[in-house]
């Protein structure tokens, strides 16, 4: 049996050529606190970030098409963050879930990213 005790980190990929993009859009629009990353543990290059109480590290890979996989994070306010970033990303239509609020974007790099209000 396993026990789990919380999400530690979650990891994204960009392509190569597009890593700097990646670090000015998690800062400059969603608005991360970027923090020291270990770099020379890593044979390629990435960015960390805190995000609430986990970290995000964002890596590279060859480009994939998008999927519906995805990372989920919960929000303090989803209608405010709609309204903060529906001018600056596609906002993705998504089924209602009862008991929450949600929306997702695909962020320039085909990262699917939902925000998502417990009700």
């Amino acid at each position: 049996m396993i026990t789990f005790k919380r999400v530690d980190h979650i990891h994204i990929a960009v392509a190569p050529e597009r890593l700097e993009e990646a670090k000015a859009f998690y800062t400059d629009i969603i608005e991360l606190e970027l923090i020291d990353r270990p770099d020379h543990l890593f044979s390629s290059k990435g960015y960390w970030f805190n995000i609430g109480d986990i970290q995000l590290h964002i890596g590279v890979e060859p480009q994939l098409p998008i999927s519906t996989r995805h990372t989920a994070f919960e929000v303090t306010d989803v209608d405010a963050a709609l309204d903060y970033l529906k001018d600056k990303v596609e906002i993705l239509p998504e089924p209602e879930i009862p008991g929450r609020r949600r929306f997702a974007f695909i962020d320039p790099f085909g990262n699917r990213i939902e925000l998502l209000q417990l009700l």
